[in-house]
């Protein structure tokens, strides 16, 4: 596609989106000509937030085909909890966002029954006793930064649309395209036309 007509394509698909504030815990949704490999048709989950200052998210969507058993010292080798790549900033670094609450000491609150991060060591226990996680824990490496203001500036240029966080069985179970196509069609008429761009721009 001749580059003037993708951008002309690309604006259309912008006009009167409405905006969200964003906050902790919100979703960071990518609009579908957002091509950079971390982030395309990437749904985020905001962790740190204040308007014109730097933020922080973790991409949800995004398996990088490692498991926990096989990547991580003290976790039973045949574990097969996937990992997410979270984004490319400290990809030496293991995130962790969950449902558990209270359980892993330590843990920080993004919303009602959403947190992050807690005691390894509880989390090592919790896991290698095979108790249940799709739903409920989702781990990362890495993570998505934005200088000061410039996380505002992208929502306002409509890059990213800001939606609600969904029940964390869903937050924390689905994945992929799927799972971007899902939220989009959460947030209703206004984001109707994202579903049908082609994935590929070429094929437009």
């Amino acid at each position: 596609m001749d580059k003037d007509l993708s951008n002309l394509d690309s604006s259309l698909f912008r006009i009167n989106m409405p905006t969200r504030k964003p906050q902790p815990g919100a979703l960071l949704v990518a609009e579908p000509f957002l091509r950079e490999d971390h982030f395309n048709h990437a749904v985020i989950s905001l962790i740190e937030y204040a308007p014109d200052k730097s933020a922080m998210g973790l991409v949800l969507n995004k398996p990088t085909g490692y498991t926990l058993g096989e990547a991580i010292d003290g976790i039973n080798n045949n574990v097969n909890i996937p990992i997410y790549c979270g984004g490319p900033v400290s990809c030496d670094r293991l995130f962790y966002i969950h449902s558990l609450g209270l359980k892993l000491p330590g843990a920080r609150q993004l919303t009602n029954d959403l947190f992050i991060g807690g005691d390894f060591n509880s989390v090592k226990d919790y896991i290698n006793h095979n108790r249940p996680t799709e739903g409920i824990i989702r781990f990362f490496i890495g993570y998505s930064g934005w200088d000061d203001g410039q996380l505002d500036e992208e929502i306002h240029n409509h890059v990213w649309a800001v939606a609600p966080s969904p029940a964390n069985s869903e937050l924390l179970k689905d994945d992929g395209d799927s799972f971007w196509y899902h939220i989009v069609k959460s947030m209703g008429k206004p984001y109707r036309n994202w579903l049908y761009h082609p994935l590929n721009p070429q094929l437009n």
